[in-house]
């Protein structure tokens, strides 16, 4: 018999090369093509096999009068539940990735311990041993659950063990890249080990409709490792965020074919794991100071949530030739543009200093209408002049200057009134012919909660600069601020 071929596959994009080379052709990355073993034989086509059966005859039905699927499985995990769409949908596949240490298996453990009250659930490890996972749950005071404990990495003994048993609703797999095929030879963790693995398991649990909860690695970019096939062969992707220094954590849906994407949970890391946050506003704005210059509240939406978050930012001088920007928690090609903005339609010098920013909790917003917000913050930096403390922002900033309208604006202010702010810093609503020709002003949103209308970013420097100019400013440079009489 002839030797089965070998082939070279990337791990980082599961291209495969026919000889091994330093950099892979198709993502571009260093060291990351790996020989692989191939198949026996090459795999013939359908027309190939003369002689043999056709194939199983598909009944198709009608697209009308189906019947409603199974009702979802609520974990009684508010935040869990909420980014899920409502709950684990039967016969589904669910991959939580997350960065090392960050809290997954935590977390996935607090959920099959709620879900083992309602409905059977297994919990099978692939880097801990079984008293590691007992040790865990002690910890977490969930040790008294009723779930169904395992330490494996072998796709074939998984399947025919829950095939052997009564199969339960949820199975959670930790993690994908420790399992295996047996009937592949690379190693696991490799891009082929992975996506047979992966395959084999989602077939499971559409075969049998159970929920399978696949863990996965990230890479250093903070992407899920293997192949990007692998997001779309699951019906549901999550990302569990945070920081190392903050308590905060964010799970984040980025793909979800049973409910909407970009929802987010917050959850809170104590010494008894994860507990939930109903009203991460609050949260997010507790240990903000009575006035300080640089901060600016800003309302956002994270998937259908209204979340307020602080936004600092601090400008002071730089020693250096080549001032620097940090930022944390924000895109820096934005600030750059936002900083542009204020300079050339502005009027603001921000040139020779340094700018750093700051979204504070450990919160990363990817809104544009966090423009206004950010700009509010250089300004206040900028000029040593804080903002009234009970007063929200939002607005996208345009390159000419002007602030452009944002979606569900009521969402936005009927939360800022519900946490007790008394002001509201908003994009100019469209002028009709009545209010044609007026300048900024201020009209009344909710009750209790008064909103002014800015129509450019002038009108937010005029905001901070109409009594007495301030340290930082010049007048030659705002009275040559395009559009100015």
């Amino acid at each position: 018999m002839a030797r089965a071929a070998a082939r070279y596959v990337c791990q980082s994009c599961g291209a495969s090369f026919p000889k091994w080379s330093g950099r892979c052709d198709a993502c571009g990355e260093w060291n990351t093509i790996v020989e692989e073993q191939g198949r026996d034989e090459t795999p013939r086509g359908l027309g190939a096999a003369r002689g043999k059966a056709s194939g199983r005859r598909i009944d198709f039905v009608p697209l009308t009068g189906a019947e409603a699927g199974p009702p979802r499985l609520v974990t009684k995990m508010a935040e869990f539940d909420r980014v899920c769409g409502g709950g684990l949908v039967p016969g589904s596949a669910l991959l939580l990735g997350g960065d090392p240490g960050i809290g997954k298996s935590t977390l996935l453990l607090q959920v099959a311990a709620r879900i083992a009250a309602i409905a059977p659930c297994v919990y099978i490890s692939g880097e801990e041993a079984i008293d590691q996972v007992r040790m865990r749950a002690a910890r977490l005071d969930v040790a008294a659950a009723k779930v169904d404990l395992a330490s494996a990495t072998s796709v074939r003994d998984i399947i025919a063990s829950l095939e052997a048993v009564t199969s339960p609703s949820v199975v959670v797999i930790d993690s994908i890249q420790t399992m295996y095929v047996d009937t592949l030879d690379s190693a696991p963790g490799t891009v082929a080990q992975v996506r047979a693995a992966a395959q084999e398991l989602i077939r499971l649990a559409k075969r049998r409709g159970l929920c399978v909860i696949l863990v996965g690695h990230v890479t250093k970019e903070g992407l899920i490792a293997g192949p990007r096939v692998l997001e779309h062969m699951v019906d549901t992707v999550l990302y569990f965020e945070g920081e190392r220094g903050h308590q905060f954590r964010i799970l984040r849906a980025v793909k979800n074919r049973f409910g909407p994407t970009d929802e987010i949970g917050v959850f809170e890391m104590g010494e008894m794991g994860l507990s939930e946050v109903h009203n991460p506003s609050s949260l997010f704005l507790g240990e903000r100071e009575t006035e300080v210059s640089g901060a600016a509240v800003f309302a956002g939406i994270e998937g259908t949530r209204p979340l307020l978050v602080e936004i600092q930012a601090l400008v002071a001088p730089s020693p250096m030739g080549t001032p620097r920007r940090a930022v944390v928690g924000w895109d820096s090609s934005r600030l750059a543009q936002v900083l542009a903005v204020l300079e050339a339609r502005g009027g603001l010098a921000f040139a020779g200093n340094e700018v750093y920013l700051n979204v504070a909790g450990g919160l990363r917003i990817a809104e544009p209408a966090a423009d206004l917000a950010v700009a509010a913050a250089l300004v206040s930096s900028l000029t040593d002049r804080a903002m009234p403390r009970a007063t929200v922002v939002f607005g996208e900033i345009g390159l000419s200057g002007e602030i452009r309208p944002v979606g569900q604006i009521a969402t936005r202010l009927k939360e800022a009134a519900k946490l007790g702010f008394a002001e509201a810093w908003v994009p100019r609503r469209r002028p009709s012919a009545a209010s044609a020709g007026k300048g900024a002003g201020k009209t009344t949103g909710e009750p209790g909660l008064a909103v002014r209308e800015l129509e450019h970013v002038r009108d937010l420097v005029v905001a901070f600069h109409d009594q007495t100019p301030a340290k930082n400013w010049s007048p030659a440079r705002r009275n040559a601020a395009p559009g100015r009489a």
